[in-house]
């Protein structure tokens, strides 16, 4: 599973939600990987909390066999493609590309960490995770999605194109 998100115009102008789409459509060819699911688009508040624009998240289910580094060489150029300059942590970008998850594949060191190390802390990866991988167990936690994102505090998140409404989260 791949967090994908957005909070700046691309070099070009390119809006935040179209850049994600963009990029959700190249991941399905990406390194032989198959997209078999796409969440709906949401929009959630910077975190951490900062006077940042709204990001654009969403998640996409790959199908495939990869090793994680070289699916990670791969979303870094993505970013790349997008615009991404690497710069200062949690700064406003045109693309951000996470893997949340690899199957149920366990490394707590190395890069990239699996299950990434902050997805269960964070709304706007967990409930478009839900979306496309609903009962997904987080293999660390033992705990499902549902669970996990029910745990968190309230945050601010809506799906693109819905009222304003706070999700459990």
């Amino acid at each position: 599973m791949i967090a994908i998100g957005a909070n700046l115009p691309a070099p070009d102008g390119t809006a935040p939600l179209v850049t994600c789409q963009r990029a959700a459509a190249l991941l399905d060819s990406t390194l032989g990987m198959r997209l078999v699911a796409l969440s709906r688009w949401w929009l959630s508040p910077p975190v951490p909390a900062s006077d940042q624009p709204d990001y654009v998240n969403g998640v996409a289910r790959l199908d495939g066999n990869v090793a994680p580094e070289a699916l990670l060489d791969a979303l870094k150029a993505l970013e790349r493609r997008a615009g991404r300059v690497a710069g200062e942590r949690n700064a406003a970008r045109p693309l951000d590309l996470d893997i949340i998850a690899i199957g149920s594949l366990l490394r707590p060191a190395g890069d990239p960490i699996l299950p990434h190390p902050r997805a269960h802390l964070r709304a706007f990866v967990l409930a478009p995770l839900a979306e496309v991988a609903p009962g997904w167990l987080h293999p660390g936690l033992a705990r499902t999605v549902e669970a996990l994102l029910a745990e968190l505090p309230v945050q601010r998140l809506r799906p693109i194109g819905d009222g304003d409404s706070p999700c459990r989260g």
